[in-house]
């Protein structure tokens, strides 16, 4: 019971924010909590009986987590999971006062929790996971991450605390090469040749291995189609839908199988997993579509020079009604310069914090654009008031920042994974 005021303390203050903020205020508790129990957080998520499950990297962890806990609970497996924006340290705090009983104590039979990479390292020391998941490195968050080689190292620090296995992109050549000492099992995932020739930008890793992964003895995509999808896994074979399209969802589902494989061991069923994926929504704004005012639309977010690209790659070749939104949370405008966007064609409305520098981008990719509007409220309301398209549907493609901002404004509920 020694946590019990810090937990009582942690919840006060979580309900004084949300008098303050309906639906803010999601990290202050958390911070609260680890000032004055510090020894909560690390404690908490050590005590589940089948242990802790991290998945950290650049791109793809809130995709790979929620994808993860869809396969393990169609297994049967009680799993406490945490919201994909409560990613760092106080935000894994208030998401475990959700759950935790006075002892800090949560009923569950597995944590799964992705883990922001840099917070992830800093506490990681403390903590001792059954198992880890690593997506990828790519060139991200410039402003906190200088290089690849920063990202690498704060991963391996993760890896090295793997008790149980490691979860590794074979695609990766930096993810693949991490904690070559540790005693911990080694599973790898990727994509076959096939899927890596039709992808001629290339999987958006800081470096792509030369060796695709064994299909016997790993866990592969096959073959892309759209949203459909054919993964291998140890010789065993699987199709079926994801939530979203885009070889970058595909590899994200190679992860969630290969770790649910390397945590369920003999009762994991390839069946059961492939068959998990039909209930699955994704994480919200990641090709989430959704009906908003009456008309559908599909919301895209783009974190990183590479999943800008690999999402203006897969984008429907009939998408004629396009928002592109980037906001505050690109520091410098110039870090998305290297993708390249001609394949948009045009865009209705250019929005967000840095409207007009990403008019500029796309400009000089050739792309038609219709209208600069920095204020994303107005953005939005006109973007929704204008026709349908004849073809495909509207489109917003955001930031970090502006996703927030838009689910705000909009009144949207996230879908993401809860922490039930």
């Amino acid at each position: 019971m020694r946590y019990a005021p810090a937990i009582l303390a942690g919840r006060f203050v979580r309900f004084l924010a949300r008098l303050r903020k309906p639906g803010g205020g999601s990290a202050v508790p958390g911070l609260v909590v680890n000032r004055i129990a510090p020894g909560f957080l690390p404690d908490t998520l050590n005590a589940f009986p089948r242990g802790l499950v991290i998945v950290s990297g650049s791109s793809g962890k809130s995709t790979t987590t929620k994808m993860l806990v869809g396969i393990l609970r169609a297994h049967g497996v009680s799993v406490f999971t945490n919201p994909s924006t409560a990613n760092i340290s106080q935000g894994l705090t208030s998401a475990l006062l959700e759950r935790a009983d006075l002892r800090g104590r949560i009923d569950a039979d597995l944590g799964v929790l992705e883990m922001d990479e840099g917070h992830g390292a800093l506490i990681a020391p403390r903590l001792t996971p059954a198992h880890v998941i690593l997506t990828n490195v790519s060139v991200d968050q410039i402003d906190r991450f200088h290089d690849a080689a920063m990202v690498e190292r704060m991963l391996g620090t993760i890896a090295d605390r793997s008790t149980g296995s490691l979860v590794l992109n074979g695609d990766d050549a930096l993810i693949d090469a991490l904690a070559p000492s540790s005693a911990a099992l080694r599973r790898r995932y990727g994509v076959s040749a096939d899927v890596l020739s039709a992808s001629p930008r290339g999987l958006g890793y800081s470096r792509t291995g030369t060796a695709r992964v064994d299909a016997a003895n790993g866990t592969v995509v096959e073959r892309l189609d759209g949203a459909d999808v054919t993964i291998t896994h140890h010789g065993d074979q699987a199709t079926f839908r994801l939530p979203a399209r885009g070889v970058h969802y595909a590899v994200d589902a190679a992860a969630a199988i290969a770790g649910a494989a390397s945590i369920l061991g003999p009762e994991f069923r390839l069946p059961v997993a492939a068959e998990s994926f039909a209930a699955l929504t994704p994480v919200f704004g990641r090709g989430e579509v959704t009906t908003v005012r009456g008309q559908e639309v599909e919301f895209v977010l783009v974190q990183n020079p590479a999943s800008f690209q690999l999402n203006v790659d897969s984008l429907d070749a009939d998408t004629e009604q396009l928002l592109v939104a980037i906001g505050s949370d690109v520091r410098d405008p110039s870090y998305l310069w290297p993708v390249d966007t001609s394949r948009l064609g045009r865009v209705a409305i250019v929005s967000g914090s840095k409207a007009w520098e990403a008019a500029l981008l796309l400009g000089y990719d050739g792309v038609e654009v219709d209208r600069v509007e920095p204020d994303l409220a107005t953005a939005l309301d006109d973007f929704l008031a204008l026709p349908a398209p004849q073809s495909g549907r509207k489109t917003v493609v955001f930031t970090a920042d502006s996703m927030r901002r838009t689910r705000a404004h909009l009144g949207l509920a996230t879908n993401d994974q809860d922490a039930s």
